[in-house]
């Protein structure tokens, strides 16, 4: 990747980053909000947090690999390509850690998405909550050292 394009894609996944705190603080406005509505929403913030993490995912395998095959499993297939290394192509995105706890939110999200006419569940909700909190620093962390190291190895090439 050359300066230019790291520096576009760069400036892509932060500003996505910066997107993902957005939805982060929602989040947590709303997890302070009691009753019915309350957990309504913070289970709309929650599928929207995982869909803004989403949106950084997509970024980065069109930066890089740009293919997933597997249509219906594209959301699970995306999330696991993160924690893998593409050989060659680019470092791991995410931990273990941040691969489990966004798996969590991934699928919450499936059901969020597909739970026409049914209530959330408030002690399942607040597991996928704890989740989303466990995972608010981690992921920044993870992105950050994926992007000093292929700004590395892309300084190391030339």
């Amino acid at each position: 990747m050359d300066r230019s394009a790291f520096v576009i894609f760069a400036s892509e996944v932060r500003a996505q980053l910066d997107r993902v705190e957005a939805v982060h603080e929602l989040v947590e406005a709303r997890a302070a909000i009691s009753g019915p509505a309350g957990t309504e929403s913070l289970g709309y913030q929650l599928h929207n947090l995982y869909c803004a993490c989403e949106e950084l995912f997509q970024i980065v395998a069109t930066a890089f690999e740009n293919q997933i095959d597997d249509t219906a499993g594209y959301h699970s297939e995306l999330l696991k390509r993160m924690c893998i290394p593409m050989g060659g192509v680019r470092p791991r995105v995410i931990s273990d850690e941040s691969f489990r706890l966004l798996d969590s939110l991934r699928a919450f999200r499936h059901v969020f998405r597909h739970a026409y006419g049914s209530s959330l569940d408030e002690r399942k909700l607040n597991i996928v909550l704890e989740d989303a909190r466990a995972l608010h620093a981690g992921l920044r962390a993870d992105i950050v050292a994926f992007l000093r190291t292929i700004h590395v190895e892309d300084a190391d090439e030339q």
